[in-house]
């Protein structure tokens, strides 16, 4: 296949479906991680689809819906002290714990919307009068450009350029669902988008450890169709093993070059998910060569901790305990026009998916 209309082709996933529907004996709980993955999971009607004895489950692999109400409450704190913050577009009507970036913005924070980290480093360097922070939020996937814009910024002498870093990490996170006693996952599918940078190393001790099955796929209909049959064929089959649905761009040792920027400015340690808590080793966290360029160091806003909001179980949600429509508020008080948490307003997040593309799911 060359094209992406060819990865949506009704007749070539149907075909998958029918052949899950053929082997599937058992009911499988199968964990798809990323949001992307859900958000097509729901658009394209493949939940309704599947045999009942499949049951997708959604996970924490939305980086807008795990990023703690702290870190909003930092990044507003800073627009509050008159610091220029740039952001993606996507974190900016998250809820903190009184507000959101955007209502923080309508009161008179400078606020910039950006498509690239790159692009703060330059306002940086066109205000050197001003503070700049890039809100540095992702998974593996979005830490190779904010790795970079700090090198840009040391290269270029600026000392008014920092960022507020959020980075978590996928197989942690996995391990974390999978030692909580609550887990009832039989399977994964493993994200395209983190494996495409870090390849598929991390994830082999996972399964010869918890003896699963996981299955890297891509976002489209046939990927995801395609990776669901190759993980019920294992679980089927009674083996586990790790598999690669989306080879076409994911090789086994990732993208090498992106991986030395990130091991350059960033290190392992502990980072908190919103609705979860603390997961050791979890997440970037900058390293100490280049402390300079970290917002939270310089700007002194580590202590700032706020409680989750109690009628959000965000936190159940991303670890696959309770779907969307299990929520008590969700449609009621949650909506995406005034949510109560990530997963209801992010473009990856289950509740919106739930909220806007299925009505047999929100019934």
């Amino acid at each position: 296949m060359k094209h992406l209309s060819e990865y949506r082709d009704f007749d070539a996933t149907k075909k998958y479906l029918d052949e899950i529907h053929k082997i599937t004996t058992r009911e499988w709980n199968i964990m798809e991680i990323c949001g992307g993955q859900t958000h097509s999971l729901v658009k394209n009607g493949i939940l309704e689809l599947l045999p009942e004895k499949v049951r997708m489950i959604h996970g924490p692999g939305c980086p807008v819906c795990v990023t703690p109400l702290n870190l909003i409450d930092k990044a507003i704190e800073l627009l509050e002290k008159g610091v220029i913050v740039c952001s993606f577009g996507d974190m900016i009507r998250v809820p903190g714990s009184k507000k959101s970036l955007l209502e923080a913005k309508a009161v008179g924070g400078d606020l910039r919307i950006l498509y690239s980290p790159l692009e703060a480093v330059s306002i940086a360097k066109e205000n050197p009068d001003k503070e700049v922070v890039f809100f540095a939020v992702g998974f593996e996937t979005t830490a190779p450009a904010n790795a970079l814009s700090v090198l840009h910024a040391e290269k270029e002498g600026l000392n008014n350029y920092t960022i507020l870093a959020s980075h978590v990490l996928v197989p942690p996170a996995m391990e974390a669902i999978l030692d909580d006693k609550l887990c009832t996952i039989d399977a994964f599918l493993a994200a395209g988008h983190v494996c495409a940078i870090m390849g598929m190393q991390e994830y082999y001790p996972l399964v010869e450890k918890y003896k699963i099955p996981m299955v890297v796929t891509g976002f489209e209909p046939l990927d995801l169709v395609q990776g669901i049959y190759m993980a019920v064929k294992q679980l089927e089959e009674g083996i586990y093993k790790l598999e690669n649905q989306y080879s076409r761009v994911v090789k086994e040792h990732g993208n090498e070059a992106a991986i030395a920027v990130i091991q350059k400015v960033f290190e392992v340690g502990a980072r908190e998910w919103r609705g979860i808590g603390e997961i050791p080793n979890s997440g970037y966290v900058i390293k100490e060569a280049y402390r300079k360029y970290d917002a939270e160091a310089k700007f002194n806003i580590s202590h700032i901790k706020v409680p989750e909001n109690p009628n959000c179980i965000a936190g159940e949600i991303l670890r696959g305990i309770k779907k969307p429509n299990q929520c008590d508020q969700f449609g009621k008080a949650c909506k995406p026009a005034n949510p109560l948490g990530a997963p209801m307003v992010s473009s990856e997040g289950a509740c919106a998916a739930y909220y806007h593309f299925s009505t047999h799911l929100t019934a």
